[in-house]
Formats: C-alpha cells, sequence, structure tokens
C-alpha cells in the first residue's frame, strides 16, 4: 500500500488520463475491474478558468470513483492554479493533477504540456501557484522523460518539483518527439526513483501482467499507471490485482467482451447524448472486439450503423454465433 498525500492506495496500479477515452463511463469500468486510482481526461484551466460548461461537464464524478484525481493543463501560473482552486472548491477531487507530459503538438505549441520540458522554469512557476493555491489536498504532476533524446530532464524535473511539494510523480519514460512510437525507457522511471523520496509512478509499455511485473521489479517503482495497454482490456487492472492477491488468472471470453461493449453502451447512454454515445461506442467498440476469428467482419458491421439499438441489435447476434 502506498500513500499520495493523505491518500491511501490500496493497490498499486492506477488508469492514466487520457483525452476522449477515460470519461464517466469508462473509468467506472476501470474502477470495478481493480483501477486503485482513476483520472479524468485532462481539461483546459483556460476552459476551467472561463467557466466553459463542455469543460466543466469532463470534471463531474461520482463517489464510486473516488480516489480520483482532475488532470489539468495550461501554461499560464495564474490561470493554472485559479482553475485548480476551483476545481477543488467545486468538484473536491482526492487529487489535482498537472499534465507536463501531452506531446501533442496542439498543446505544446501554446506552451502547455510536454512543452514545459524545455522551460523548467515555468514548471516552477505553474506547480508553486498552483501548490499555494491547493493546500488541502495533494498535487501530483505526469511527466515525460524529456523533450527529445538529446534533452533528457526528468530528473531534474522531479527533484524541482519534489521540492515545490508535488506529492507525486508519474513518468511516462517517452520524450515528446518520440509521441507514443517507440519503447519507453523504462532505466529513467528507475533513476527517478533513487533521486526521490516523494512516489514515483511508473507509465509506458505495460500491457499485461508481466509488463507490470518487470517494470515494478526493474525501476522499483511505486506504483503503474496504465493508459494505452487498458484500451479494450480494462481486465488488465483486475489481472494485475489477482496477481497481487495471489489468484489464479482468468481467461477472457469473447463473451465477456461482447457483454462488456454491452454495459459499456448502457453507461455512456446514461450520461451522453445520443450522438455522443453512438460515437464513443463505436470508438471503444473497435477496442474491445478484435483478435478473434470474423471480428473484423462485426467490427465493419458495427460502425455503419447509425443508432444505438442497431448496435446493439448486432452485439446480440454475436451473442448468438459465440
Amino acid at each position: 500500500m502506498i500513500k499520495i498525500g493523505n491518500i491511501q492506495i490500496k493497490y498499486p496500479v492506477i488508469l492514466a488520463p487520457m483525452a476522449g477515452i477515460t470519461d464517466h463511463p469508462y473509468r467506472i469500468i476501470c474502477k470495478r475491474m481493480g483501477a486503485s486510482i482513476v483520472y479524468t481526461e485532462f481539461v483546459s484551466a483556460e476552459g476551467i478558468f472561463r467557466e466553459y460548461l463542455k469543460t466543466l461537464e469532463m470534471i463531474k464524478f461520482t463517489d464510486e470513483e473516488r480516489p480520483i484525481g482532475v488532470q489539468i493543463f495550461g501554461d499560464k501560473p495564474e490561470v493554472v492554479a485559479k482553475s485548480a482552486k476551483y476545481i477543488n472548491e467545486n468538484f473536491n477531487p482526492d487529487i489535482i493533477d498537472i499534465n507536463y507530459g501531452c506531446p501533442v503538438p496542439k498543446i505544446t505549441k501554446r506552451g502547455a504540456g510536454s512543452a514545459a520540458l524545455k522551460d523548467l522554469g515555468l514548471m516552477k512557476e505553474i506547480s508553486t501557484a498552483v501548490r499555494e493555491n491547493v493546500n488541502n489536498i495533494p498535487v501530483t504532476a505526469k511527466i515525460r522523460a524529456g523533450w527529445d533524446s538529446n534533452n533528457i530532464v526528468a530528473i531534474e524535473a522531479g527533484l524541482l518539483l519534489q521540492e515545490i511539494g508535488v506529492n507525486a510523480i508519474t513518468l511516462h519514460a517517452r520524450t515528446t518527439k518520440q509521441g507514443f512510437t517507440g519503447l519507453s525507457d523504462w532505466k529513467i522511471i528507475k533513476d527517478l526513483k533513487n533521486e526521490l523520496y516523494i512516489p514515483v509512478i511508473g507509465n509506458g509499455d505495460v500491457k499485461n501482467v508481466n509488463d507490470y511485473i518487470n517494470m515494478i521489479k526493474y525501476t522499483k517503482c511505486d506504483a503503474v499507471m496504465i493508459g494505452r495497454g487498458a484500451l479494450g482490456n480494462p481486465w488488465i487492472f483486475r489481472d494485475i490485482v489477482n496477481h497481487i492477491n495471489n489468484i489464479n488468472h482468468i481467461n477472457i471470453s469473447i463473451t465477456d467482451k461482447i457483454n462488456l461493449c454491452l454495459y459499456h453502451i448502457s453507461l455512456l447512454e446514461k450520461h451522453k447524448n445520443e450522438i455522443a454515445c453512438i460515437n464513443l461506442s463505436k470508438k471503444h467498440i473497435n477496442f474491445y472486439i478484435k483478435n478473434f476469428d470474423k471480428s473484423s467482419d462485426w467490427r465493419k458491421k458495427i460502425m455503419r450503423m447509425e443508432n444505438i439499438n442497431d448496435i446493439r441489435i448486432i452485439l446480440n447476434e454475436m451473442l448468438l454465433e459465440y
């Protein structure tokens, strides 16, 4: 069991914040599968500061999701700090997380996300301002190894954040220039862990239980954050928790996948409008329904559907076949 500020974490396995993915329905699924902490999609500090309804909707959560972190991004210290204070006072999450890891150009071109890795002075200003405005709950940060392979700054950034009072750091061990390509360098996680006394959470290339075991063993990190490895496979959290508890691995059947699709759709229907429900259902079904006989044919058929009931009918047809 690890502790982030005043938050006790039962199992060292965490759902990463993912844009367009980690909304309320998906967080509920991953939480029920065993994720000890879940994070919202990253939200714009500017959008919070201006109280845009769409941005504020992304923050809403239920008590079942606790402990939950809200991740924010921005390039203006005062705006990021005020948005963190607003979230804390109006939504009362368990953790505020600052995004210094997003490599997407439309974010970094504005100086936000992992662009802060090129300007640790700005990272210091933002983090200090957030810490001063949110003093009753943990503040964490997610960083990358550096901007590129010639500028690895994870340890320097980690030491800076620790000194400011950040309570834990997640390191995605790729550079900004790598994006999501190539391999993450777990040695950087190991080196960061050796330098810090606050919890270090490893992130990158954990797709199954063996990857989890190997990351913990090699890096000695305090916990593992899983993002893309959970797409279409939220069972990865259950598998890791079962491993920790010495429970035998449970195979996932095609029927299990189809039934989870149906359940996921039911959650989306409760919380999304019709168009969003259809689009998100298709997105997640593309992750769930693959790697078995005729899965491509089924996916193509589902992608042609224009309403949720027709998608549900096809999934039920699949149940009859498998």
